[in-house]
């Protein structure tokens, strides 16, 4: 009998968690734990993962963790330099066209850097970037947007963070799940 996956909990604004704590690091402690400088490998993606989700699968460019009760898949490719995050959210055949419509708003002003994809009759939320210029932080905020991205569905469709005021989605994000990545996968 498998254990039920882990539940992170929710807390409040990536800028306020990240700024202040790496800021009063120790001169290059800060650096360390965002990883700057260093290009994003592998090993140090599986680090944050199992810092996320010991019991994660996986390793070495494919790795199944779980996130709010939700089977995140994260996937990279050192050679082409690119890294994905992803999770499903619904199948693609149930999507009516107000629901399709709304999705592509979202895209515009609440997804920010997570994005709703189709492939293979699923609808996912996804993320998307080069690996090696990857920082620590995006990596785990990648993660709590990807997870909020799918989570908010039918509802807010909203990724946590800012919603970019150009477009029709005019509510507050859940970024307490981004927080609470970031605090966790940094050890702050």
């Amino acid at each position: 009998m498998s254990k039920p996956p882990r539940r992170l909990a929710i807390g409040s604004a990536l800028a306020l968690l990240i700024g202040p704590r790496l800021a009063a690091a120790p001169p290059g402690e800060g650096e360390a734990k965002r990883g700057a400088g260093a290009p994003m490998t592998n090993a140090r993606l599986d680090a944050l993962i199992r810092r996320l989700d010991p019991e994660a699968k996986g390793g070495a460019g494919f790795w199944r963790l779980t996130v709010e009760s939700r089977e995140v898949l994260v996937i990279t490719d050192e050679k082409a330099d690119r890294m994905g995050v992803m999770t499903e959210v619904a199948k693609a055949g149930d999507l009516d066209r107000k629901n399709l419509y709304r999705l592509l708003q979202a895209n515009f002003d609440t997804a920010l850097d997570a994005r709703y994809s189709i492939a293979k009759d699923t609808l996912w939320s996804a993320f998307i970037h080069p690996l090696g210029s990857l920082r620590d932080e995006q990596f785990l905020a990648a993660i709590g947007q990807v997870v909020n991205l799918a989570a908010t569905h039918g509802t807010t469709y909203s990724s946590g963070l800012l919603v970019f005021r150009g477009g029709d989605s005019g509510e507050l994000q859940r970024r307490e799940l981004i927080e609470r990545l970031l605090k966790k996968g940094l050890g702050i």
